[in-house]
C-alpha cells in the first residue's frame, strides 16, 4: 500500500475540525486525521507493506523547464533569497514535521527523493513491486498506474478513507473510456488547470477520449494528423498541429517517473511502534493520545 501522503493529510486537515489542538493550542487536526486514516486503511485492507510517499519537491525544476506554467498558480511567492513556496494554509505547514516525526517513531516507511514528487516515488515503487499494489490518493493523476495485469489499483477517497472508490481498469473505462496508460494521454490532451497544464485548445475530456478510442494513443493521434485520409475534422487537425510544441513535452511532465533513485528501505508494516518512547513523548506533547492508542491497537491486531 502506497500513500500519497500530502494528498491524505490535506484531506485530513480539511476534514477534521481545527478545534483539535495540542495542549499549547497548536492545531493538530491534520496529524490526528492522518493517523486515523492510516489506522482505518490498515484495518480495512490489511497491507503487508505500507509506504508513506512524500513530496521532496512538489514542483520539480525539470518539469517547470518543460512547461513553465506547471503548478505556477500554486506558488505563493518567489523571492531572490529563497525557493518558491507552495500556497498552503498557515496552520497546516507546521503540522507536517509532526506528521513526519510520528511516522518515523512508529516505524512506518517514509520515502521522498530530492527533485521528485510523491507521484514519482509511487510510480517507481509500483514498477518495482512483485505483487499487488494499492495506491491511496485523492489525485486522479495516479490513475495512469492502474493495471489489472499488474494488480495495481487506486483507492480514491470519496469520504474520509472509510468510503473509497476502488479504481481498476473497468472503472476507468466506464468513467473515462481509457485504461491506465491511456489516462495520462487523456489528461495531457484535456489539460488540467489545477496543475497548470494548458491542454489542447478545444479538446475536452470527451473529445480526448474519442480520439484515443479511434487512434489508440497520443502517437496514433499525431500520426492521424499527418494522414490526410484520417477522419479528424479540419478543426481538430489544425488544433492538434498547432499544439505540437506542447504535446512534444507534455508526456514527460504528465507521466510519473518510473526510475526514481530510491535507496533500499524496509517497507514492512510494523506491528508495534519502532520507538515507543518517542511515540509516547509525541503523543503527550501534541495531545494525540487517542489517535496514537487507536493506531497502536490496530497495528497490533
Amino acid at each position: 500500500m502506497l500513500l500519497d501522503t500530502a494528498s491524505l493529510y490535506f484531506r485530513a486537515y480539511f476534514g477534521v475540525p481545527d478545534s483539535v489542538r495540542a495542549p499549547d493550542g497548536t492545531p493538530v487536526n491534520a496529524v490526528r486525521g492522518l493517523l486515523d486514516f492510516i489506522g482505518r486503511l490498515v484495518q480495512d485492507h490489511h497491507p503487508d507493506d505500507l509506504v508513506a510517499c512524500m513530496d521532496a519537491d512538489w514542483r520539480p525544476h525539470w518539469r517547470v523547464e518543460l512547461i513553465p506554467s506547471y503548478k505556477a498558480h500554486r506558488v505563493a511567492a518567489e523571492t531572490a533569497t529563497g525557493p518558491d513556496e507552495e500556497e498552503i494554509p498557515d496552520t497546516l505547514s507546521p503540522q507536517v514535521p509532526v506528521i513526519e516525526a510520528m511516522l518515523d517513531a512508529f516505524g512506518i516507511a517514509r520515502v521522498g527523493v530530492p527533485g521528485y514528487e510523491a507521484d514519482d516515488v509511487i510510480g517507481t515503487l509500483t514498477a518495482q513491486a512483485k505483487g499487488p499494489v494499492d495506491i491511496v490518493t485523492g489525485d486522479r493523476d495516479l490513475y495512469q498506474l492502474v493495471s489489472d495485469a499488474r494488480q495495481t489499483r487506486v483507492l480514491y477517497p470519496l469520504k474520509g478513507v472509510g468510503t473509497l472508490q476502488i479504481t481498476d481498469e473497468a472503472v476507468l473505462r466506464e468513467k473515462y473510456g481509457v485504461d491506465g496508460p491511456g489516462y495520462a494521454d487523456l489528461a495531457l490532451l484535456r489539460g488540467d488547470p489545477s496543475d497548470g497544464l494548458p491542454g489542447v485548445p478545444g479538446v475536452g475530456e470527451k473529445t480526448a477520449a474519442k480520439l484515443l478510442d479511434a487512434y489508440g494513443d497520443l502517437a496514433g493521434i499525431m500520426a492521424a494528423v499527418e494522414d490526410p485520409r484520417s477522419k479528424l475534422t479540419p478543426t481538430q487537425r489544425r488544433r492538434l498541429d498547432e499544439a505540437r510544441p506542447y504535446l512534444a513535452v507534455a508526456p514527460k511532465v504528465v507521466r510519473v517517473a518510473l526510475d526514481v533513485p530510491i535507496h533500499p528501505f524496509d517497507p514492512t508494516l510494523p506491528t508495534r511502534p519502532a520507538h515507543p518512547e518517542t511515540v509516547a513523548e509525541l503523543a503527550k506533547r501534541w495531545g494525540l493520545g487517542g489517535a496514537v492508542s487507536r493506531l497502536i491497537s490496530t497495528l497490533g491486531a
